[in-house]
């Protein structure tokens, strides 16, 4: 990968929930917003080596919206996810055991266009909401 950013948490959850709420499209539609005026209304996840996503995340006035989408090229269930966006920009989900917790780091490329100080307080936001969600917080 280039050079890359980088978000994580660390989870107080089993390994497997972690994965559970990372990968099954109704979790995915609660966590994957960024923004509190944001939502994601539709989630195609098929996370398994040569499958694609497709998450469409919008304005919930429908002012601004973009499909986050792309293949994954690497799974190993509850451990590690590679992915390829369809713009050509690589990621990488690591889920790791830590004093009994998890961490999910996220790396990733950055986009040329957007400040990589938004890109990351994007990520970062995305990921807290993920938290809370495993954590039973969001609803």
């Amino acid at each position: 990968m280039k050079d890359t950013l980088e978000a994580q948490v660390i989870i107080k959850a089993s390994k497997e929930k972690v994965w559970e709420v990372w990968t099954k499209e109704e979790y995915v539609k609660i966590w994957n917003v960024p923004f509190e005026d944001w939502h994601c209304p539709t989630v195609i996840n098929e996370v398994r080596t040569g499958a694609s996503f497709d998450f469409r995340m919008e304005k919930k006035d429908g002012s601004e919206g973009f499909n986050y989408k792309g293949e994954y090229t690497f799974v190993v269930p509850n451990e590690r996810i590679e992915l390829l966006q369809e713009d050509g920009r690589k990621s990488v989900i690591h889920f790791k055991e830590q004093d009994g917790n998890i961490a999910l780091i996220e790396q990733f490329e950055p986009e040329e266009k957007t400040e990589l100080g938004l890109q990351v307080e994007f990520c970062q936001s995305v990921l807290n909401k993920f938290k809370a969600c495993v954590e039973g917080e969001l609803q």
